[in-house]
């Protein structure tokens, strides 16, 4: 990788352009470090009262009915965020879209299934369980590097 900087007073704005072949993991890391994408905490409500919570203490985001949970090891809490709010908000190396209606923390994953219909089933270190649509199955392996050699 080679980096060009120019400092000068005549430029008005901050302006950063990032060529490559490809966007890798590498080059999202970058993009998620200038837009600050490292969230520091998100507000979650439980009954009456307003929690402060780490992203990296939720296991994962879900719909339900019209609201937006955030599950931790041992509770749940309603957001005001809706999913597409937080996935772009959260770190695309630590969160990742497992259907329509759930965000996972990868890093709260303890072991996974898969299922005879193409489907995998998750589970997260809290014991709790989601299900990956098919569409979310490609991304889901990548993130997790599963493609890295066939079992013959």
């Amino acid at each position: 990788m080679k980096l060009f900087l120019n400092i000068d007073k005549v430029i008005k704005e901050t302006r950063v352009t990032i060529e490559g072949p490809e966007l890798d993991e590498n080059i999202q890391e970058l993009i998620d470090f200038i837009y600050g994408r490292e969230q520091q905490f998100l507000i979650g409500k439980k009954g009456e009262m307003q929690h402060i919570l780490k992203p990296d203490d939720i296991h994962y985001f879900h719909t339900e009915n019209v609201h937006i949970i955030a599950v931790t090891e041992t509770d749940s809490f309603i957001l005001k965020e809706k999913l597409y709010e937080l996935e772009a908000m959260l770190p695309s190396k630590k969160f990742i879209r497992l259907s329509k209606s759930v965000i996972a923390n990868l890093n709260q994953l303890s072991r996974f299934e898969a299922s005879f219909n193409g489907t995998l089933c998750v589970y997260f270190k809290s014991g709790k369980k989601e299900y990956v649509s098919r569409t979310y199955v490609p991304a889901i392996k990548e993130a997790l590097k599963l493609n890295r050699r066939k079992v013959e």
